[in-house]
């Protein structure tokens, strides 16, 4: 029997994406795509849709009760950059919804979750090259200390209550179909789209700067696999450690370069700066790949030339 899925914050980056891809697996009636506006009309008009407030126990409870359903994808969140901004706010959104869903599959409402961590859990004392799964972590943003104490909360449902959650550090992610969304690492989706539109790009990071990335193909590939895998195979209920690449913004310009050779970019770091500072360079995510057998697809140039031409279509018929 196919799962029936809520998916809480549908029309985000990541969301909307993922609901299009459940929905080709699964069937349209049996994945419902919620959020708390109708924000993202492809996503309103691609199936079954309703307003769900990630905050409000009664509003999920309601919405599980109505479609039976057993498994939940909580990706509802408030991101790194914004969150320095509204940091109650944040921490409010991120850990609510996060109690809401837990407790619903405490008392056998549901019966799997998935919930995102972030490479935000750490911080400025963690070890930068190929950060380990299991180090220091000391994370400086709200973002980042939401998921720390997210993943602690997921562990302790697991063997207190034996809910079923899984969970993956998601390092930046990169994808043509959304519009960047307040995080730290979207330079490396408004890079792409400037190089189309303008041909020239500022960059709020510094050109050195190297972090963890991923193609949304890849994002989306690991959360699917995750959640289809064997319970047995789940060794890890805090969250497992998730990497493709890692690379700088000036790599991203030199890859840029070799479709379009008059691209331009400068560099102007901006409080941002401070906050992909203290995140890995690199992660070793060998448990995941021991584990439920992940593989990434995507090298930057992949991610390049499909990005560019998924872009260039986007901006013709606009």
């Amino acid at each position: 029997m196919n799962p029936k899925i809520l998916i809480i914050g549908a029309c985000g980056q990541i969301g909307s994406e993922l609901t299009y891809k459940l929905r080709s697996l699964y069937g349209d009636k049996n994945v419902i795509a919620s959020d708390i506006s109708y924000t993202n009309l492809d996503i309103v008009n691609s199936g079954i849709f309703e307003i769900v407030d990630a905050q409000d126990y009664e509003s999920v409870k309601v919405c599980v009760e109505k479609y039976r359903i057993d498994t939940v994808y909580l990706m509802a969140a408030m991101l790194s950059a914004t969150g320095e901004k509204y940091p109650m706010q944040a921490w409010d959104l991120n850990m609510n919804s996060l109690f809401h869903v837990l407790n619903l599959a405490k008392a056998k409402f549901i019966k799997k979750v998935f919930w995102p961590s972030s490479i935000a859990i750490f911080g400025s004392t963690t070890p930068k090259d190929n950060t380990p799964q299991y180090t220091i972590v000391e994370p400086s943003t709200v973002y980042g200390i939401t998921k720390q104490t997210g993943e602690r909360w997921c562990e302790y449902y697991h063997k207190k209550y034996a809910v079923d959650v899984r969970s993956l550090r998601y390092p930046g992610i990169i994808s043509w179909k959304t519009l960047p969304g307040g995080g730290t690492t979207d330079y490396a989706v408004d890079i792409y789209h400037k190089a189309v539109t303008e041909k020239k790009y500022e960059c709020f990071l510094k050109e050195d700067t190297e972090l963890p990335m991923m193609f949304m193909d890849d994002a989306i590939k690991a959360t699917v696999d995750i959640m289809s895998s064997d319970k047995a195979d789940i060794k890890i209920r805090s969250s497992y450690n998730l990497s493709a690449i890692s690379f700088t913004p000036e790599d991203v310009a030199q890859s840029i370069k070799a479709f379009i050779p008059d691209f331009e970019i400068t560099y102007k770091p901006d409080s941002r700066q401070e906050i992909a500072d203290s995140w890995p360079k690199s992660i070793d995510d060998s448990q995941a790949r021991q584990d439920w057998n992940w593989k990434h697809k995507f090298s930057l140039e992949d991610i390049t030339k499909e990005m560019l031409m998924q872009l260039n279509e986007k901006y013709k018929e606009s």
